[in-house]
């Protein structure tokens, strides 16, 4: 097995966008079986 990738989410703005989309990749990498390869985090930014 390879390293493993680190992907971080960001939202601009409305912080509820970050954790949907790292849920999301997490849930589509499961389903593909390579979800061992990622490690995810997400933030929002306040403006």
């Amino acid at each position: 097995m390879g390293r493993i990738r680190r992907i971080g989410f960001v939202c601009l703005g409305n912080i509820g966008r970050s954790p949907l989309a790292e849920n999301l990749f997490r849930h589509l990498a499961r389903q593909k079986g390579i979800d061992g390869r990622y490690e995810t985090t997400s933030a929002g930014t306040l403006k």
